[in-house]
């Protein structure tokens, strides 16, 4: 999930390149630009763990509505398109921002402990994203792997690029172990052979309880208040940011590497060679999304069972997508400095530039149309229904981000970020 969400993904989170003290005339383009489509991508990767049951994200069968035919096939389309990519975005983005704070940093004497601040202020807004807001956040995980990543700052950009794709292999081929097995022995004949009946036994137990936790959250989203949904994140989730570090840890660490090397070989300052860029981007994305493509049908065709469509999601997808995630990379980063000039590329930047507000604020967009308490939309919409909620979020995101930059220095969030970082207040208003 791009949870946290992605998240993951985002799971998900953008980088805040504003914290910088240069003009933001001076700041790279390429990077704003990615930025806002990542950050428009994450609300599609993650729209369905907005408005159904959290199990809904990969299992069809949890949805409170029919999914069917048509949805399955949107399902698909997702999962080659979407899901783990744009939190691959996200996390390359910030290995890369966190690279060009500090070379700033270190250009006016400053040390590592600017960014150690940064980390920790992102820190507690993660925690408030979670408890507070939606627990899909990945703000948690990106400041903690942050703080272990700024020990590699100083590494070379091929040490870091060498390391980075290395561990992500490694973490990937890890994650196909852990994840495959439950799918053999649930939903195969492995699962009859007595050695492994008991362990059967415990996934078809843990399968009822993550569908129950979806019912009992339902029942609180559509008919409690605020303080009962607040009260259910502490209660029955208190330690899950902390436990997203073991799950995508793994994934985070290396793709921040990544990004690192990336920023420093030139990759979003135009310096690599624009033939190798094209080539390379459209390899790593043909080749990446075709080998998702056969993940996706298989889980189909296996009839989207539970521990399948884990497996496909966690075991099977991560190398192919990372192949996909570095060409999307590359190719943005060719076509930002072109697409950013139009009249819909302006408006994409200014939501990269204001993507710390527009992540968090979608958020809480979502708080009102799903909850009871509000909208009251929360397990009613279909998949097609729910894309349609990401394109008017979409449209709220690139209608109000540029006039905001027009009139103000910084995104609200990226400004109270910043004055906490430097502990003083910048100037807002242009």
């Amino acid at each position: 999930m791009d949870t946290t969400h992605e998240m993951a993904s985002g799971a998900s989170t953008p980088d805040e390149a504003e914290a910088r003290t240069v003009p933001a005339t001076d700041r790279l383009v390429s990077l704003d630009f990615i930025r806002g489509i990542a950050v428009m991508g994450i609300l599609w990767a993650n729209i369905v763990a907005f408005g159904q049951p959290w199990a809904a994200y990969m299992y069809p069968a949890a949805f409170k509505v029919p999914h069917g035919e048509f949805s399955d096939w949107l399902w698909v389309v997702q999962f080659v398109l979407i899901d783990g990519k744009m939190r691959g975005l996200f996390t390359l983005l910030f290995g890369a921002g966190m690279m060009l704070f500090m070379e700033k940093a270190w250009a006016r004497g400053a040390t590592r402990s600017l960014q150690a601040r940064r980390l920790f202020w992102l820190f507690g807004f993660g925690l408030i994203h979670f408890y507070f807001i939606w627990r899909g956040d990945i703000l948690v995980l990106y400041s903690v792997v942050g703080f272990v990543a700024m020990a590699c700052l100083r590494w070379k950009a091929k040490t870091q690029l060498v390391i980075g794709l290395l561990g992500y292999a490694v973490g990937a081929i890890m994650f196909l172990g852990a994840m495959f097995l439950p799918y053999l022995v649930a939903d195969t004949e492995l699962g009859n052979q007595p050695s492994y009946i008991e362990m059967r036994d415990e996934l078809a137990s843990q399968q009822k309880t993550d569908i129950a936790e979806g019912v009992s959250e339902t029942a609180i989203i559509r008919g409690g208040s605020y303080a009962d949904y607040v009260g259910h994140n502490f209660t029955e989730h208190g330690t899950d940011p902390f436990t997203m570090l073991f799950i995508f840890g793994l994934e985070t660490f290396p793709l921040m590497l990544i990004g690192m090397a990336l920023y420093r070989m030139g990759l979003f300052g135009g310096e690599m060679d624009r033939r190798k860029m094209r080539l390379w981007g459209w390899a790593g994305l043909i080749v990446g999304s075709a080998l998702t493509l056969p993940i996706a049908l298989w889980a189909m065709g296996e009839g989207f069972t539970y521990w399948g469509t884990l497996a496909a999601f966690m075991g099977v997808s991560p190398l192919p997508r990372l192949a996909a995630v570095l060409g999307l990379l590359t190719l943005l980063a060719l076509w930002a400095p072109t697409a950013a000039t139009g009249w819909l590329g302006e408006r994409v930047t200014a939501a990269g530039r204001m993507a710390f507000s527009n992540y968090l604020g979608t958020s809480i967009v979502m708080l009102l149309v799903f909850h009871g308490w509000a909208g009251g939309l929360y397990g009613q919409l279909g998949r097609p229904e729910l894309y349609l909620v990401v394109a008017m979020t979409w449209a709220l995101m690139l209608l109000w981000s540029k006039p905001w930059l027009e009139r103000f220095r910084y995104g609200p969030l990226e400004w109270l970020w910043r004055c906490l970082t430097y502990g003083k207040l910048f100037a807002l208003r242009r």
